[in-house]
């Protein structure tokens, strides 16, 4: 259900008086989270076991979610979608690695679309319920309503799944990397969204500091090996970074769009949107099957090409465009994701060896988030910049239609470099 808060947005704001910003930052706020805890909880997967890590972030993730339902002002609201964000941190570094370590590298891809397949399934219906649950009941119910699906999923693991992939087993966990790995993250993010250098160094400082600590390490959270030599792997990460940083912020933007300028209701805005990951749950299997055939990096960067499409679509909207304009580029969104997403999870997860399945799920997961984070992070320092910290209303709707034409453009621009840093990958098929 975390992809239906972006309907609820408005609903929330409303209810809990918060600005563009904060509301942005309720958005960012699980993802930084995500981002900062996917890597070093991946690591400690590969040592106690995934499947043990995936089912307790099931229940980290319902308790962050019941918590968040009962919040009262902005800042609980962030702090406890902190907290959700944590458990799902636990579930996307191992769902990935645990899907890879049960198929053979000849039946990856599919088995990987599919499982895109359903990700998209559950972003399709989560706008679409989002939009009915909080028009009814308010948007408090959307986070009780994740609580039983997510106890349901949880119980039906521990019954379903067999045995425990821990191949780092009686390895030491970097807790200094990992630490320092959590700063960086956090303070450049933070600083980046609220332009304070000051932060943005800090986060810095902390990253080389984490480098540093990962190149002298007997058992570091990161091989930078990964990193330095394997260009697979490299290359096909930075695409990753830049599509999600390039898209996700796209669903924050439409929807703010859908209800304040076309005026459209939280369950209507829902409908509409709900044609982007519908469009990827249908396409995803297919692109996943067909980079088992054919070369990754082609599939992907043809998808990337499809996503620069749409965004340039996106970025020409005003107050007078229709729905069916807006419609339109939205399935083009969902086609171009679906083209790259499943083939470029392949290709990372194909280009290193099983030692390194839970770092790898962990670098998928995380790439995914910094880049959503990044993606949040832009919109709300534009925001910021040209609105400040004021309600959206009639009154500023021509400034918020300017500031989301700029974002889309800059949106586009980073989807651009996507398309070199996929086709500049090496070829896993000789």
């Amino acid at each position: 259900m975390a992809s239906s808060v972006n309907i609820a947005l408005p609903s929330l704001g409303r209810d809990l008086k918060a600005d563009a910003i904060s509301l942005g930052w309720i958005a960012t706020s699980y993802l930084l989270s995500s981002a900062m805890f996917s890597l070093p909880l991946g690591r400690l997967s590969d040592i106690y076991g995934r499947k043990r890590t995936f089912l307790f972030g099931l229940l980290v993730y319902s308790l962050g979610s019941l918590l968040s339902a009962t919040a009262l002002s902005p800042l609980q609201l962030v702090l406890f979608r902190f907290l959700q964000g944590i458990g799902a941190a636990m579930i996307f570094s191992t769902s990935v690695a645990i899907l890879t370590s049960l198929f053979p590298k000849a039946e990856r891809g599919k088995a990987i679309g599919i499982n895109t397949a359903c990700i998209y399934g559950g972003l399709t219906t989560g706008p679409f319920l989002g939009g009915i649950i909080t028009h009814r009941f308010g948007w408090r119910t959307l986070f009780l309503f994740g609580v039983p699906l997510c106890l349901f999923a949880f119980f039906l693991s521990l019954t379903k799944i067999k045995g425990e992939w821990k191949e780092a087993e009686g390895e030491r966990f970097d807790i200094l990397g990992s630490l320092l790995y959590s700063a960086a993250l956090f303070w450049l993010i933070y600083g980046l969204s609220h332009a304070s250098g000051f932060k943005v160094a800090l986060g810095a400082l902390a990253l080389l500091g984490f480098i540093l600590v990962e190149s002298k390490s007997k058992s570091p959270a990161l091989d930078l090996s990964l990193f330095l030599h394997n260009a697979n792997f490299s290359l096909s990460s930075l695409a990753a970074l830049l599509n999600y940083a390039a898209t996700f912020a796209v669903g924050f933007i439409m929807s703010l769009y859908l209800q304040y300028v076309k005026l459209l209701s939280p369950q209507e805005a829902g409908i509409v949107m709900v044609v982007q990951p519908l469009t990827m749950t249908l396409l995803a299997p297919l692109s996943g099957y067909i980079s088992d055939k054919v070369e990754p990096k082609v599939i992907a960067s043809v998808g990337m090409a499809i996503t620069a499409l749409s965004l340039l679509l996106f970025s020409r909207i005003d107050q007078m465009t229709g729905l069916l304009y807006v419609v339109t580029g939205l399935i083009l969104l969902g086609v171009g994701l679906a083209f790259f997403s499943s083939p470029n999870t392949n290709a990372i997860m194909s280009s290193v060896s099983k030692k390194f399945f839970g770092t790898a799920s962990a670098i998928v997961a995380t790439m995914r988030l910094i880049g959503q984070m990044l993606s949040l992070a832009l919109v709300t320092y534009l925001f910021s910049l040209k609105m400040g910290r004021v309600d959206l209303s009639a009154a500023n709707l021509l400034t918020f239609i300017k500031v989301s034409s700029l974002a889309f453009k800059l949106f586009m621009a980073l989807c651009i470099l996507g398309i070199f840093a996929s086709l500049g990958r090496g070829t896993l098929r000789r």
